[in-house]
């Protein structure tokens, strides 16, 4: 498969996740899927909540739904999906997490940004998201991750 196949297909099941997105408040819909490794695709969306607070984004439940497979940090890419006109980026909370989940990799994590109707993609780095990121090396971690092992 080549590379604009393997974002194509991630930018569709982040779409596809977006048709499951509960978001009756902000009426904004938002699709996410990461990509494993192993080629593994995880999609997920936003989960609003009445106590806004409590909403999960469509990126953070992905993640977590791979940290819940004990696969963090074969996270190799992410695609998310929403809006109209332009695409959209993930908020400040997941630019963190998705930081930290780079940080668990090891590895930089792809970010691809679409509209809903949309075949542009525009594609982003943590970094580039997130400049002058906090997260393990501030608090003299040499591992996000701890074990009870």
């Amino acid at each position: 498969m080549s590379v604009d196949e393997a974002v194509k297909e991630l930018v569709e099941a982040a779409q596809l996740a977006k048709g499951n997105a509960y978001a009756p408040y902000s009426r904004f819909a938002v699709g996410a899927a990461v990509r494993l490794t192993d080629g593994t695709i995880i999609g997920a969306a936003n989960f609003e909540n009445a106590s806004y607070g409590l909403s999960l984004c469509a990126e953070t439940v992905a993640l977590a739904a791979a940290n819940a497979q004990g696969r963090l940090g074969d996270v190799e890419a992410i695609a998310v999906v929403g809006g109209d006109t332009a695409p959209v980026t993930p908020c400040g909370r997941c630019r963190q997490i998705l930081n930290e989940a780079e940080q668990v990799a090891a590895r930089p994590i792809a970010i691809y940004c679409a509209t809903r109707g949309d075949d542009s993609v525009v594609t982003y780095s943590v970094a580039e998201l997130l400049p002058f990121a906090f997260g393990t090396k501030d608090l003299g971690c040499t591992s996000s991750r701890t074990s009870q092992e």
